[in-house]
């Protein structure tokens, strides 16, 4: 199975910014520590603080399946639910070098 590399953009509703970036920077380390992670980095938009963006490379899809099955993954899903104004998910294969 191929790499996945993973761009997930949030955006915070204005009013819930520091709430959102409290619960994804909870994310952060047990996700590095789930087998398959490759690699996890959280960043934070330098003009619009409200937008987030994942970057993510996993072992395989049945690594980032595993993710979404995690308590951590499911406690930031249930609480940020309302929070977010908008999510965008990309998963990416890689295709030249």
């Amino acid at each position: 199975m191929s790499e996945i590399t993973v761009i997930a953009k949030l955006t915070a509703r204005k009013e819930s910014v520091e709430t959102v970036k409290r619960e994804l920077l909870k994310m952060v380390e047990p996700t590095r520590n789930e087998a398959g992670c490759v690699e996890y980095h959280l960043c934070q938009d330098n003009e619009d603080p409200a937008v987030f963006v994942f970057y993510e490379n996993w072992e395989n899809a049945a690594a980032l399946e595993k993710h979404k099955d995690t308590d951590h993954y499911k406690h930031y899903s249930a609480t940020v639910l309302g929070l977010i104004e908008e999510r965008i998910v990309n998963k990416l294969t890689k295709i030249g070098e």
